[in-house]
């Protein structure tokens, strides 16, 4: 495994991007969160989309992360709400990594109507979450990874 600090040399650094993770298994959060801090990312985490909808009230993050299956409101419900809000003004356009136990066709053709740039699979690759998120705030490019 290469060192973390390679890592961030290797692309854009991270030091000081603000990232909002929604996630309501906490194990998941915990590791997103290390993972993150790793590069110097600030983090704000929520356990639901309501949550989330309140954080992004006051706080404006440069990258989204939300797992897909949550009970209640769901990731796509969230990213619908998010992709609104930007539309009408109340926040910038804001990057997002759909991240979720299962990859299908159909979860990734609902993921990118809902509005997320990135559909991902949990558990995720430290090294892959840190490029994924420096591709995302330099492209905001669509994929699957």
């Amino acid at each position: 495994m290469k060192h973390l600090s390679n890592d961030v040399k290797s692309f854009r650094s991270l030091n000081g991007l603000k990232v909002l993770v929604v996630d309501d298994n906490s194990d998941s959060l915990e590791l997103i969160r290390l993972i993150l801090e790793g590069y110097s990312v600030q983090i704000a985490t929520a356990t639901s989309t309501r949550e989330a909808l309140k954080v992004l009230a006051h706080w404006e993050p440069d990258v989204l992360i939300s797992d897909i299956a949550m009970p209640g409101e769901d990731g796509y419900s969230l990213m619908r709400q998010v992709r609104i809000l930007s539309e009408c003004g109340q926040c910038k356009h804001i990057p997002a990594i759909a991240i979720t136990a299962l990859i299908t066709e159909d979860g990734q053709t609902q993921a990118f109507g809902a509005g997320f740039d990135v559909y991902t699979q949990k558990p995720v690759d430290p090294d892959g979450l840190g490029e994924i998120v420096a591709e995302l705030v330099g492209n905001n490019a669509r994929r699957c990874a």
